[in-house]
């Protein structure tokens, strides 16, 4: 097994834009599979590369007794059907908070070989893909929060005995914002 540590909210790899994967080799495959162990030992929905401290478009996902991945995520939403219900992020240990996200997605990408890949998610799939997504472009889950959302959480993580100090936390805007204050269009 190769579980690799998680990189913790206010560590600056989580705000900085994945690159788009160029190259389909076995190195990705190995990012893949420790992606992979990692998410499954902390008992992950999903776990995106920068996680791990690696800048790269990919994401693992465990949902509904369905795994896989996906290499260059580029996501669609068929409809403006909203879910709201408990999120959390291995990045920001033992805090959920209430977040909108869409209801239905089609997440097109490749696999670890460069094969096309879709995902068509609905509920927990769905609100997984778009936070691993959000992972990739520098955004957290806290960031889709409400004013008061976002204070509330902020305070928690500031409380949380993992939060380092010395990382001022930062909140960044959805870059799939398009006009809605929940970042839910695209």
């Amino acid at each position: 097994m190769t579980v690799q540590p998680i990189r913790l909210f206010g560590d600056p790899v989580l705000r900085t834009p994945a690159d788009p994967v160029v190259d389909f080799d076995a190195e990705l495959r190995k990012l893949i599979a420790d992606l992979t162990d990692t998410m499954r030992e902390q008992s992950g929905a999903g776990l995106a590369a920068p996680q791990l401290g690696v800048g790269l478009r990919v994401f693992t996902f465990d949902v509904d007794d369905v795994l896989g991945h996906l290499v260059n995520p580029v996501l669609e939403f068929p409809d403006e059907e909203e879910q709201d219900g408990p999120e959390g992020c291995l990045s920001i240990p033992g805090l959920y908070f209430d977040t909108k996200r869409r209801q239905n997605v089609i997440a097109k990408g490749f696999n670890g070989y460069g094969d096309p890949l879709q995902i068509v998610g609905t509920g927990l799939m769905a609100r997984c893909v778009q936070h691993e997504t959000d992972h990739l472009d520098g955004v957290l889950f806290v960031d889709r929060l409400d004013l008061a959302g976002r204070k509330e959480a902020m305070k928690a993580i500031r409380q949380a005995e993992w939060y380092d100090q010395a990382a001022p936390p930062t909140v960044k805007l959805s870059p799939h914002a398009a006009g809605n204050p929940f970042g839910l269009g695209r």
